[in-house]
This record gives C-alpha cells, sequence and structure tokens, in this order.
C-alpha cells in the first residue's frame, strides 16, 4: 500500500516562497525529487511586477523543448497554477528562471508516495 507524505520544496527555506532569480538557464532550484520515491509536485507562480513575465520551468531537465513547461505570469493579479501535480523522481530537479529577475516568486508542496 502506498503512503502519502506532504512535504515543502526542497529549494524553500521554512516552506517560505522561492524568488526567482535565473533569467536563463540553468534556473533557480525549485526542488530535488526523491531518490526512489515519486514525488507529486504542485507549484504556484506571482509576479510583483507592473509587467507580465514569462517563467520557464525546467522539469528534470534543461533541454528545450523535452524539459521546458512555459508561461506567461499576469502582473499583480496573485498565485497562478504552474506544475499540476506532476510526477518526478529519481533526483532530477526542477528549476525556473523569468523574463525579469528577483519580480517572479514560486510556492508549493510535494506529496511524496512511498
Amino acid at each position: 500500500m502506498a503512503t502519502f507524505s506532504k512535504v515543502k520544496l526542497s529549494g524553500s527555506t521554512d516552506g517560505k516562497q522561492i524568488k526567482v532569480a535565473a533569467t536563463a538557464t540553468a534556473g533557480t532550484t525549485i526542488h530535488t525529487a526523491h531518490a526512489t520515491a515519486l514525488d507529486e509536485i504542485w507549484l504556484w507562480a506571482v509576479n510583483s511586477d507592473s509587467t507580465a513575465r514569462k517563467l520557464t520551468i525546467e522539469w528534470g531537465e534543461a533541454t528545450a523543448p523535452d524539459g521546458n513547461i512555459e508561461v506567461t505570469i499576469p502582473a499583480e493579479s496573485g498565485y497562478l497554477l504552474v506544475v499540476p501535480g506532476m510526477i518526478l523522481t529519481n533526483s532530477l530537479v526542477v528549476k525556473a528562471f523569468a523574463a525579469t529577475a528577483n519580480v517572479v516568486c514560486i510556492n508549493g508542496y510535494v506529496n511524496r508516495i512511498t
């Protein structure tokens, strides 16, 4: 029988938002998946800037388009779901970069399935 545990993103300090400082690959680290368990990852992004900004999530690899999830985050509009519970494992890393540094923040959690 599988067990689920809710854990914070590994790139987060104490569960706080992760500020996306990178503007190109390799992005700011958001989460490193567990080596053997399945990590169901949920991510939301918010843009504090007065202009919409493109956000690129590097999903386990930086190769475009294989590992890229691209979304435009509207200006000052609150959280937008950018990763809806997708699965990652094998110590793969989720990173992110944005068109402008330090205006997009990411928050979320992981359901670890063992």
